[in-house]
């Protein structure tokens, strides 16, 4: 408990030192706050927590530490198999979880009902979660204006660079469009045959999309005409991804950018990390998620193990005005409004959404936390220093998941040689799923 203590203390003066500028509707600074039991300590129940991941190392953590507070208190993670598509009949089920993993995307799809409709407000103030920790931006906003869900986890699109290969040839760390050719440029001359890589095999987290979305959401973040044409799949709005069609064409020419070797990276998660780990690569774009992946692959590498490097993740600068941080939620929590231990369901939930806890639990995850505070993991580091105005969330801006998708297609076609700009442009709308 001395040790809890110490870490809040240290907490809160950092919270005071004002590093999380990473939010335009951020409030006031305050200091972090303290969780302190508001039940019987000496309670017991079970709380079952559902989702879909195989293992949870970093929830388990969570539930560790909470145990410290309520030792009677048992709480079991599940993985359910296929979640997506179970979820809602788990929920409808004898057996229901208590807390279960929840995603912005259900929100308003038929098919994911059962997810929202068994979920609490967690917005109520009776429930008393501290929602003023996490970035309001990543908030899921409702027609209702009820919250069914909360981040754990933040999102992001970006590219790992190699910090060794950058301090050994003398070189910075773009954060302009200009300063990335340059860079890419400078690699090239002293010998490096692929200064930058990704993932080019399928659309949906491509090297194309990893750059240009954060680029695409600057260029109609202001324009509620386009989202909505977007949004309603117009095949007038293609117009609108001209400028996005138009970078990405120009940015495989201006980085030199080789198909043909990215296309030998068989995914875009374990094969990325390991080819990365190879050391001679000094960019590779990628996710959040990808990163949080790292760590534990650094033992698998054998050419990492022989000549371990440091590396980090940042924005991929496609505006010669500075890179784009696209902030995005990851995983989230809802509580099931009809649990049987609904009053400790909610002080779990009102234990984890501190700034403390949820940085915790996201360093331990390798993702990106989902509060204002920025400084816990030093590998996101460079997101906290993009300013306000360049920040760019897609839950204020509207942009549907649909809309989304056709921008990825046409990305990756024209990226991949496969349509001409004016083509991509004339299918807005026309790609299927």
């Amino acid at each position: 408990m001395t040790m809890k203590k110490t870490m809040c203390v240290i907490l809160s003066a950092l919270m005071m030192t004002g590093l999380a500028a990473c939010n335009s509707n951020k409030p006031e600074e305050t200091e972090a706050k303290v969780f302190k039991p508001s039940m019987d300590t000496s309670t017991s129940c079970h709380i079952s927590i559902a989702g879909g991941y195989d293992n949870f190392e970093a929830l388990e953590t969570e539930i560790d530490r909470f145990n410290e507070l309520y030792p009677n208190v048992e709480l079991v993670y599940t993985k359910i198999d296929d979640y997506h598509n179970m979820i809602g009949t788990v929920l409808d089920g004898n057996d229901a979880p208590d807390i279960y993993v929840n995603y912005s995307w259900m929100y308003g799809r038929d098919q994911y009902k059962s997810s929202i409709d068994h979920a609490e407000n967690l917005a109520d103030a009776s429930v008393g979660l501290d929602l003023d920790c996490i970035r309001s931006n990543i908030i899921l906003n409702t027609n209702d204006g009820t919250l069914p869900m909360v981040p754990v986890f933040a999102n992001t699109y970006g590219m790992l660079v190699n910090k060794n290969l950058f301090e050994k040839e003398g070189l910075s760390v773009p954060k302009t469009y200009k300063e990335l050719v340059d860079v890419c440029k400078a690699f090239r001359d002293k010998g490096y045959k692929q200064p930058l890589m990704g993932f080019t095999q399928n659309e949906t987290t491509s090297l194309f999309t990893l750059s240009i979305y954060p680029y695409f959401c600057g260029t109609v973040a202001n324009d509620k005409d386009a989202v909505n044409k977007l949004n309603s799949l117009d095949p007038s709005a293609g117009t609108y991804l001209r400028p996005s069609l138009e970078k990405i064409s120009q940015f495989m020419t201006d980085c030199g950018i080789d198909v043909s070797a990215c296309d030998a990276i068989e995914n875009n998660y374990e094969a990325v990390i390991l080819r990365f780990f190879e050391g001679d690569v000094p960019m590779m774009t990628c996710s959040g998620d990808t990163v949080s992946g790292t760590k534990k692959r650094e033992s698998r590498s054998e050419a990492f193990i022989a000549n371990p490097f440091t590396y980090a993740f940042v924005p991929v600068p496609m505006s010669d005005e500075g890179a784009q941080f696209l902030d995005m939620s990851n995983l989230q929590f809802s509580v099931n409004k009809d649990s049987k231990s609904l009053d400790m369901a909610n002080e779990f939930m009102r234990f984890l959404v501190t700034t403390s806890e949820l940085s915790e639990i996201a360093k331990n995850k390798g993702l990106m936390s989902p509060t204002r505070e920025l400084s816990f993991n030093s590998i996101y580091a460079a997101f906290g220093e993009v300013p306000e105005s360049r920040i760019l969330s897609p839950e204020l801006i509207g942009l549907s998941d649909d809309a989304v998708f056709q921008m990825r297609q046409a990305v990756y076609n024209v990226g991949m040689g496969k349509m001409t700009i004016d083509e991509a442009v004339s299918a807005y709308g026309s790609f299927e799923q």
